[in-house]
């Protein structure tokens, strides 16, 4: 199937202390290894109670912002497939070896049009979950924090969304879920678009904006009640909340936002819809843009459209 999921999102902090104790106290992920990055600086590496291999986080200090993100496919020939399809999309790609992110494998490396750095691997060291896989109970039962499971999704921006889309599904064979355009004109322009390989409703979205720019980065929940759950926790570690408890009209899910110490952009993701790529594309105009972004409170704030980093 190529692209099976997004494997790990590596983002720039400002202070490893602070990021460690939002990070693993706050939002409650794994700390599975911590070394210096062959640039000499600081990194803690990261892993949800509910995923199996090493890590799909990345800490480095030294700013803020997406260093770059990890695909993991399938089969291994997916990285020669996808190498190919790189190429002749215009991308010039390098081959990646093993270690050089610790704990991964051999792959390719290359930068897409909006200037975002993607890496394509197929293995990484397993490490498990407490739960196991032998009649596995539903979850630990010493979670801290919020507990997120896993990583889920993230969201970029650059000066042109329609190139980026193009890119993901002749490289990646993503499929569009849902796109906000200008018009329904045949000669509209693409706003922002949600893609996905398999049923997850997004693994990417990419909105126009500054080239190179993370929006956010966001983690996967259950249900509305782990939302409320997860606010009820930021609150109380006194997290800076960007939106609270509401639901998207686009993908429907159900979500809060909020910002690590440094200011990169998180969220908590539950719900959303089923995606199928022979499902039709869901579609919005910018005239509803505030409803499909916010569904109840139908408009947008300026931090939210602002804020990158």
């Amino acid at each position: 199937m190529g692209i099976m999921r997004m494997g790990y999102a590596h983002v720039r902090v400002t202070d490893m202390t602070e990021a460690k104790n939002h990070y693993a106290s706050t939002l409650g992920l794994y700390e599975t290894l911590e070394d210096t990055s062959p640039e000499g600086n600081k990194r803690v590496f990261y892993k949800g109670w509910d995923e199996w291999d090493h890590h799909s986080v990345v800490l480095e200090e030294g700013g803020v912002g997406v260093v770059k993100y990890g695909w993991k496919v399938e089969h291994e020939a997916d990285i020669d497939a996808i190498e190919k399809k790189a190429q002749t999309f215009g991308l010039t790609v390098e081959r990646m070896s093993s270690g050089e992110n610790p704990e991964v494998g051999d792959g390719i490396r290359f930068t897409t049009t909006s200037d975002h750095v993607f890496e394509v691997y197929h293995s990484q060291t397993s490490i498990g979950t407490e739960v196991g896989t032998h009649n596995p109970d539903p979850f630990p039962r010493h979670l801290v924090g919020v507990g997120v499971p896993a990583l889920d999704h993230s969201l970029i921006t650059c000066e042109d969304p329609k190139l980026m889309e193009k890119l993901l599904m002749e490289v990646f064979g993503f499929y569009a879920t849902e796109r906000v355009q200008t018009s329904l004109d045949a000669d509209h322009d693409l706003v922002g678009t949600w893609l996905t390989s398999n049923n997850q409703i997004h693994q990417l979205a990419v909105i126009g904006g500054p080239q190179g720019k993370l929006h956010h980065f966001a983690f996967r929940l259950d249900d509305w009640s782990q939302v409320g759950h997860a606010a009820d926790i930021f609150t109380m570690d006194d997290v800076s909340v960007d939106v609270t408890p509401t639901r998207h009209g686009i993908t429907r899910g159900q979500t809060t936002y909020f910002f690590d110490p440094s200011g990169n952009r998180n969220e908590v993701f539950a719900g959303g819809y089923l995606a199928y790529p022979d499902r039709p594309t869901n579609v919005w105009t910018v005239d509803q843009l505030g409803q499909g972004i916010f569904y109840h409170a139908r408009e947008l704030n300026e931090r939210f459209t602002t804020v990158l980093t």
